[in-house]
């Protein structure tokens, strides 16, 4: 970590050295006890990340998913939000590779920097050097939206048959927006239950990629609040932005979405 120069360096080093660690317990645990693998996982995650930012970053609050939250953290100028482990459950499952390692700084009212490591497909993307997002979609392509693969909200089915889309389900919320990045799938889009911490990092490398990231009624989406929830999320290129959101006022509930689980 002696060469960290930056703040996007930091969250991307971070997001990658805990999924290296994650896929070692991964290895040596197996996956006969998929709870305590999964539990083994998030405190193994947490314990490094929030030791690390603590040694790299002593000044800065952090909110994470498995960490106490700390009031402080409101009245700080900087502050870490990260997720140890996004898709615990596939993290647990043998062959799964859709789980991930969330990294992000917020810093005077906005994502400044972050980093999704996607350790079993051996990358991490991160605002240092976000993925090049192509011009253009190709003529013709038929919309894939990726969603989740438990619980995915009734609304995207209703989206996808009226836009004759096809949906890709997936497990952690990082793996769904960076398929987006990776132009896997054109967007993702949730609604029901999230927290900060499932969107922010890979808000933030979206972003710095050119894609659009907005609230599913189009409004911003808020970092740092008093209460975490960030229950909804539209993630897609920025073309498509308007369309979407017009298509989703057409088939969701909108008063209706509440916070239930994270997707």
């Amino acid at each position: 970590m002696s060469s960290i120069r930056n703040d996007h360096e930091v969250a991307r080093d971070l997001a990658g050295e805990a999924g290296q660690q994650l896929l070692r317990l991964r290895a040596r645990h197996g996956f006969e006890e998929p709870d305590v693998l999964r539990t083994l996982g998030d405190r193994t995650s947490h314990e490094f990340l929030f030791s690390a930012l603590g040694r790299l970053r002593p000044s800065d609050a952090v909110l994470s998913e498995e960490g106490v939250d700390d009031p402080a953290r409101l009245s700080a100028r900087r502050v870490w939000i990260i997720d140890p482990l996004d898709g615990t459950r596939e993290f647990a499952e043998a062959g799964r590779t859709d789980w991930a390692v969330h990294v992000a700084l917020w810093e005077n009212g906005r994502l400044a920097a972050g980093a999704v490591a996607l350790p079993a497909q051996g990358s991490t993307l991160s605002s240092a050097d976000p993925p090049w997002l192509p011009e253009e979609r190709p003529s013709g392509q038929r919309l894939r939206i990726t969603a989740s693969r438990t619980r995915p909200p009734e609304f995207v089915q209703k989206m996808a048959t009226a836009l004759g889309a096809e949906i890709v389900p997936m497990g952690s919320a990082g793996a769904k927006i960076c398929a987006v990045l990776l132009g896997i799938a054109d967007l993702y889009v949730h609604a029901g239950g999230q927290f900060e911490w499932d969107s922010a990092a890979p808000v933030a490398v979206a972003r710095a990629a050119g894609l659009h990231a907005s609230r599913i009624d189009g409004s911003d989406l808020e970092y740092n609040a008093l209460d975490p929830s960030l229950p909804d999320i539209l993630v897609c290129r920025p073309e498509l932005s308007g369309m979407l959101l017009g298509s989703i006022r057409d088939v969701a509930d909108l008063d209706g979405a509440g916070p239930q689980a994270a997707g």
